[in-house]
């Protein structure tokens, strides 16, 4: 058993002042939110293995971000089966008579020598109304299309 698994197994032998002694160790002062023991527990285990193994990788961390904006303007239902984009993925789209160019990186997206968080910001940026990214880019119906090589609609 490693140091980390050792560790992480003494959580639940601790008291609520030692966790939260822990918690601050871990956290750099913040405060830790109210929650139940359980989440207390959890939440301290991931930040452990977080700083024994490192965080997320950029490009989930760049899913995660789309996601949750997805979701703040469109609502959970609007969400489609997931799309990932390799960095260097260059996408392209024409509108208004001019074609725009997007390079997918491990930390964003670059379009016109400008770095972005999501593709959302882009198609904003250039039809200067809300469109979603995946869907100004053309992902949602490739994504849809792929499931069936026909193009025949299911359902």
């Amino acid at each position: 058993m490693s140091a980390l698994d050792s560790d992480i197994a003494a959580l639940p032998i601790l008291s609520a002042q030692e966790l939260r002694v822990v918690w601050r160790s871990l956290r750099c002062g913040n405060p830790m939110a109210a929650s139940s023991r359980d989440l207390m527990l959890r939440e301290i285990a991931y930040k452990m293995q977080e700083r024994a193994h490192g965080g997320l990788a950029p490009a989930i961390k760049r899913r995660l971000r789309a996601l949750a904006e997805e979701i703040e303007v469109n609502g959970a239902a609007a969400l489609a089966p997931a799309i990932f984009l390799k960095p260097g993925t260059r996408l392209l789209r024409e509108w208004g008579g001019r074609t725009y160019t997007v390079i997918v990186l491990d930390d964003g997206f670059e379009s016109e020598g400008e770095r972005y968080q999501s593709l959302t910001q882009i198609a904003r940026r250039i039809t200067g109304a809300h469109w979603s990214g995946p869907r100004f880019f053309g992902l949602r119906k490739a994504a849809a299309q792929s499931a069936d090589p026909t193009g025949a609609k299911h359902g």
